[in-house]
């Protein structure tokens, strides 16, 4: 089959890699009809994400059809339309009895890999590092899906495929995300970024009741994105101090919830950090970049709560005598997709949402490299790219 590899930074191929088979009892093989590249993605291709391999396929918003299952697969047949959460979880062991499945104990095989630089391992990731399980992706023609009774949802066939795809990771991670920030109705939510996860991050703050949404980023077409669909008030972080900014918005208080959906690779407003972060890169000397962090940090209000679905990989440089003057609550972590699979479903089913609005490009699997570059650079004319096998 042909599939996404990773070869090192900035080296993603296409290449020719054998069909994935029934190892386990419990696995289902999902032929892939859609699988998005995810902005957590562009963590690998610009090389921060460690212990990855030359060869390894990656891509973990995936979905398809069942053709085959497991001897030990009882939810599942052959010919349904499925959609498989980025997280592999066993469903029965301490953290999934408790519906936190991205912290499942059984699905890691390299659990002590990641032990040994977190303290704990969490869950197993499709396509996400050798720390995270080292499962080949979904940016494939196929997938092996282990645990294929607690994963992959059912949909309905007549839904076409990209207004279900995301329920993999980012809608439910903006869902989440905005969960996470405790929102209580007519608070002002600040989102850091307006990328894909964001986009679901500010629809989700409005679903749950938020009273003002006010979205950063840099990007024009991102910014119109989330002002026109999003019906949120936006910052060009390019245009002078975002803290300020957000400040005088809220009458000096500050926001009530703040959301880095950012993560890792954030941008600084000044051409001088940004230089110096690059060659620290280039040295070996730091990975990620807290701007965002750091702004939400200082502009949320006292007693407020930030909310980090941004993907982090390194010990980070915080004002964190700000944060425990301030009292500020944090919430964090990998979603947990499957507790929110059959509600957000349900919305879509429901009319109520079209999660469709991200995509702008809709690409053959061997587009993909070059898909990449145009995703990294940030172009304004690509904010979500979804694979068509």
């Amino acid at each position: 089959m042909k599939a996404v590899t990773w070869h090192g930074r900035h080296d993603m191929r296409v290449e020719e890699v054998p069909d994935p088979t029934i190892q386990e009892p419990t696995d289902a093989i999902i032929r892939i009809t859609a699988s998005g590249i995810c902005g957590s993605d562009l963590h690998l291709y610009n090389g921060f994400a460690p212990a990855m391999k030359p060869g390894d396929i990656i891509g973990h918003e995936p979905m398809g059809e069942v053709v085959e299952v497991g001897s030990a697969v009882t939810k599942l047949k052959k010919g349904q339309k499925v959609v498989v959460p980025f997280t592999i979880s066993c469903g029965s062991c301490f953290f999934c009895d408790r519906q936190l499945f991205s912290l499942c104990d059984e699905s890691n095989p390299n659990a002590e890999m990641a032990a040994s630089e977190m303290g704990h391992s969490p869950a197993g990731l499709f396509g996400y590092t050798h720390m995270l399980g080292g499962y080949a992706g979904g940016q494939a023609e196929y997938l092996r899906v282990p645990y294929a009774d607690v994963g992959p949802i059912v949909v309905p066939d007549e839904i076409p495929d990209e207004k279900v795809v995301f329920l993999s990771d980012i809608f439910p991670t903006g869902y989440m995300a905005a969960e996470n920030a405790g929102i209580e109705g007519g608070d002002t939510v600040a989102i850091w970024g307006c990328g894909p996860v964001a986009q679901f991050a500010i629809q989700s703050a409005w679903m749950l009741g938020a009273g003002r949404v006010i979205a950063i980023d840099s990007v024009p077409a991102r910014l119109e994105l989330a002002r026109t669909k999003g019906r949120a008030e936006v910052i060009d972080l390019s245009e002078g101090d975002v803290v300020e900014k957000l400040i005088e918005m809220t009458d000096g208080r500050g926001p009530d919830r703040c959301i880095d959906a950012v993560g890792a690779e954030a941008h600084a407003t000044s051409a001088v950090a940004n230089a110096v972060d690059a060659g620290k890169e280039a040295v070996g000397l730091r990975t990620d970049r807290a701007y965002a962090m750091e702004q939400a940090i200082t502009a949320c209000r006292k007693g407020g709560t930030i909310s980090v679905p941004g993907v982090y990989f390194g010990e980070l440089s915080l004002p964190w005598g700000a944060a425990m003057n301030k009292a500020l609550t944090f919430r964090m972590g990998q979603t947990h997709v499957q507790r929110y699979l059959a509600p957000l479903l349900e919305k879509i089913v429901a009319g109520e949402i079209d999660p469709s609005f991200v995509i702008t490009d809709t690409i053959s699997i061997e587009q993909a490299p070059e898909a990449y570059a145009t995703f990294e650079a940030r172009s304004d004319e690509c904010i979500k790219v979804v694979i068509r096998p």
